[in-house]
């Protein structure tokens, strides 16, 4: 597969490292970016010769969220079973596929990293971050819940219902001390803290390493995650059809920059104050 929406390449021995390429756009994660993301994890991890694999944004961030300007229902780059629930099952499918790979997908989070970007980042396996990063899930505001409800289960209870009841971002600094992140470091320092990180990761074979992998994902099964995930995506399809989703859609029809402005100006977080960026 020729590769136009990521970049593919190879900084060190046994890492590769996958681009989001759409840095005029704030990395949108459209159906065909996702197709490639998806190719090049699936061949990293059929390919003996890497062990890691990193994902970072091109640009200013990390990535805005899933690209509203298109039609997600269209050239999903896997089955999902169709019907209402579509999409939000569609995602965590996705999440759990990137769960389920055997080598480590290591998270590398600047600037904005928000919505399916969140939800992007924590289907990877170690996540690190911009001190000055804005991760956070404004669509409460005025679709519905996440996608994929990772909140509880990677920041727990008071910290995921803030969270879920303001649509307000964290900070770097502030993911880390929530759980969300591993650590986080100056934005300067932080492509070269990641590849050491994942050279050490890298050094371990693959064939252990695996196991050490799936060793922590099955003590989240046993309390439940998967199935309560799972249970989140008809919650999140409920909410669309609430009042204040319809006519927030409606807007968007209208025009995505002036909706998305008019949803955060009661906040004046986001876009209404980072004008300038």
């Amino acid at each position: 597969m020729e590769y136009s929406k990521i970049i593919l390449d190879h900084p060190l021995p046994r890492v590769q490292r996958i681009t989001l390429n759409r840095p005029e756009k704030r990395n949108p994660l459209s159906n065909e970016l996702r197709t490639e993301m998806f190719h090049a994890l699936e061949q990293g991890d059929q390919n003996p010769e890497i062990r890691v694999t990193i994902i970072r944004g091109a640009g200013s961030c990390f990535s805005a969220g899933y690209d509203l300007q298109s039609d997600v229902s269209q050239a999903q780059p896997y089955y999902s079973a169709g019907g209402l629930g579509n999409w939000p099952r569609h995602v965590v499918d996705g999440f759990f596929h990137m769960w389920d790979l055997a080598k480590p997908v290591i998270a590398q989070v600047h600037g904005y990293c928000l919505a399916g970007g969140t939800e992007l980042a924590t289907a990877c396996d170690l996540v690190y971050v911009a001190e000055d990063a804005k991760i956070g899930y404004p669509v409460v505001r005025t679709i519905s819940p996440p996608d994929n409800q990772f909140y509880p289960w990677i920041v727990g209870l008071r910290r995921a219902m803030e969270l879920m009841l303001t649509g307000d971002h964290m900070t770097g600094l502030d993911a880390v001390e929530s759980g969300f992140a591993n650590r986080a470091f100056p934005e300067a320092a932080l492509e070269e803290e990641v590849l050491r990180i994942a050279e050490r990761v890298a050094r371990t074979p693959t064939d252990l390493q695996q196991i050490n992998k799936r060793a922590v994902h099955r003590q989240m099964d046993a309390m439940g995650i998967r199935a309560a995930i799972r249970a989140g995506t008809e919650m999140q399809t409920l909410a669309t059809f609430t009042r204040t989703a319809q006519d927030h859609f409606a807007e968007i029809r209208k025009g995505l920059t002036q909706a998305l402005s008019k949803r955060d100006a009661e906040y004046g977080d986001y876009r209404t104050r980072d004008k300038g960026e």
